[in-house]
């Protein structure tokens, strides 16, 4: 029997360790996917520490084309929004220009997760600073999505998102949902934050779909290497096959 050898997406994070985020085996540690990772180290989360690593991208880029990697993304939310949605798209083209590759970024993941979901008026809680938070209002608004409300924790050290509590983060989720209940869906924005246990319990919670960074990162790689991008009992976004139809 011939066996294949499994299929190897490619990750460029923020943190200079390099390390794959713990989200991608949560979500497909049973499928016959690897994911490898690349370091950008950004010395803080705001335009200024962005500014200093952003030109980067490409040669990471490449780097993990040639380490074996089928697919790439920038699997950094505010890093890809903050120069609004023309940098966006101009910068996915030239990483699949520089590595003849399938690419995309986190920023076009939350995008299309949203979209998969229906969600066209969204809550957003961030970990962000308030100039970051109004970044990414104006880019979901470039994209056709209103923002119902926005509230960030003001976080800017790279280390400190990842020790976030589930607790805080629900909270968070729940204040924002509740300063305007006419959102349809929630957000949950910042690539480090660890989100993906709360998807649930949100959704049951507050009755509405949930995505967030790092989840939707993942499943927006997958689906850009061709991949199916389901995984059951994560939320709405990765229900079999009605989330992957939503995206088509």
């Amino acid at each position: 029997m011939t066996t294949h050898p499994p299929a190897t997406l490619g990750l460029i994070v923020p943190p200079a360790a390099g390390l794959v985020p713990v989200d991608g085996q949560a979500l497909y540690g049973t499928r016959d996917l690897r994911f490898i990772a690349r370091g950008l180290g950004i010395p803080g989360i705001s335009p200024e520490g962005f500014d200093t690593v952003v030109d980067r991208i490409l040669e990471l880029a490449v780097e993990l084309r040639d380490a074996g990697a089928q697919a790439v993304s920038l699997m950094g939310t505010s890093l890809s929004f903050y120069r609004g949605l023309e940098f966006t798209h101009a910068l996915r083209d030239r990483m699949q220009q520089a590595t003849g590759l399938p690419c995309t970024t986190m920023s076009h993941a939350i995008v299309d997760s949203l979209r998969a979901l229906g969600i066209r008026r969204v809550a957003v809680a961030t970990a962000y600073i308030d100039t970051l938070n109004q970044r990414l209002v104006n880019y979901l608004a470039s994209c056709g999505i209103e923002v119902t409300h926005i509230e960030g924790l003001s976080i800017t050290g790279v280390d400190a998102v990842g020790q976030v509590s589930a607790e805080t983060l629900m909270a968070l989720a729940e204040r924002t949902y509740a300063a305007d209940r006419s959102a349809q869906g929630l957000l949950i924005s910042c690539g480090g934050l660890l989100t993906l246990d709360i998807h649930v319990p949100l959704e049951h919670k507050l009755g509405i779909p949930v995505t967030s960074s790092s989840p939707a990162g993942f499943w927006d790689l997958v689906r850009t290497a061709g991949l199916d991008p389901a995984s059951p009992g994560h939320g709405r976004l990765f229900e079999p096959e009605t989330a992957l139809e939503r995206a088509a």
